[in-house]
């Protein structure tokens, strides 16, 4: 399956993975057979960190905001060297990405989202996520933001049923859209959420060629557009697998993901033959990666190591 020409990577979840020296070998297997191909994981943090044998445990985003309030500076730091450690530890994981920051705003009420924001105030998100992303590029790697245009303002879990967002389009800019609005120029890849906002377009964000198109045109976007996992409930709302693929790819989405289904991606490559995106190549790692061993050396490492790991802890 990885050399038809369609896939263009792969993203590896807890099932794939025992621990940070299984998941170098397993990368370097796929690289023998494509060398071209983009691996990626979600390791936001809190309850989002498939790999955990091997590195830091990361506290959610929520946990990594504590104290703002009283010290903003510190916090900043704390977010941005958690970023840099991050995506020092992926890299030296040979990964490519990891699907982080979150930049939803917590409205409260979401199932699905809750502490994986970094806070319910729209400018907080902004600040903390840019401290994040500079982290990230620190190390040498890139910043995917999620769920665009925000999925924090619907209680329903879009991996099991479709979220419908009834706020108009002004109120969203105010808040749920700020962050994305803000670091448009900053984000090297951006995935939309599988949610309807109705005021504005009846279809799913990631399928939707008005949502991406605001995306591009109005705020500026120039990196990769990920489809979130057209498995997810969310997105059958699109049709069968192969439906889903195209029409995502026509909103304007350069991958999807297939995530849990190997017959749906199966069905998903014969739709999409012959179709290939350039656009992700940007995204590779290109630096020398770190080694997982020599890690602890970094007197930075084992500072944001233990501070992370303190963090991740005391986490409710």
């Amino acid at each position: 399956m990885l050399k038809r020409p369609e896939v263009g990577g792969v993203i590896l979840f807890s099932r794939n993975i025992e621990d940070a020296q299984q998941v170098q070998a397993l990368c370097a297997a796929i690289r023998r057979l494509r060398p071209d191909l983009l691996l990626a994981i979600d390791q936001e943090g809190g309850r989002v960190q498939r790999l955990r044998a091997g590195v830091t445990r990361l506290p959610a985003m929520a946990r990594l905001a504590e104290g703002f309030d009283s010290d903003p500076q510190a916090v900043v730091q704390r977010c941005q060297d958690a970023g840099w450690l991050l995506g020092m530890e992926m890299a030296a994981c040979a990964l490519d990405l990891s699907f982080a920051p979150v930049l939803d705003v917590d409205g409260g009420d979401s199932t699905v989202i809750g502490d994986r924001s970094f806070s319910a105030d729209p400018r907080v998100v902004s600040l903390l996520g840019r401290a994040f992303i500079n982290g990230l590029h620190e190390a040498g790697m890139v910043a995917v933001g999620k769920h665009f245009p925000g999925h924090g303002g619907v209680a329903a879990d879009s991996h099991h049923e479709l979220p419908v967002d009834s706020r108009p389009l002004e109120a969203l800019r105010r808040h749920d859209l700020l962050p994305f609005a803000e670091l448009a120029g900053e984000l090297d890849g951006v995935m939309p959420a599988h949610v309807v906002y109705s005021a504005f377009d009846e279809r799913p964000a990631g399928f939707s060629r008005s949502w991406l198109g605001l995306l591009r045109e109005e705020l500026g976007f120039k990196g990769t557009i990920f489809s979130d996992d057209l498995g997810m409930a969310g997105a059958t709302v699109a049709g069968t697998p192969g439906e889903r693929a195209l029409a995502a790819l026509e909103a304007g989405c350069d991958m999807v993901l297939i995530c849990n289904d190997r017959a749906a991606a199966l069905e998903v490559l014969d739709a999409c033959e012959g179709r290939a995106s350039k656009r992700q190549a940007k995204l590779r790692y290109r630096r020398a990666r770190p080694s997982l061993e020599a890690l602890p050396a970094l007197s930075r490492w084992r500072r944001v190591h233990a501070q992370l790991e303190s963090l991740a802890d005391t986490s409710p």
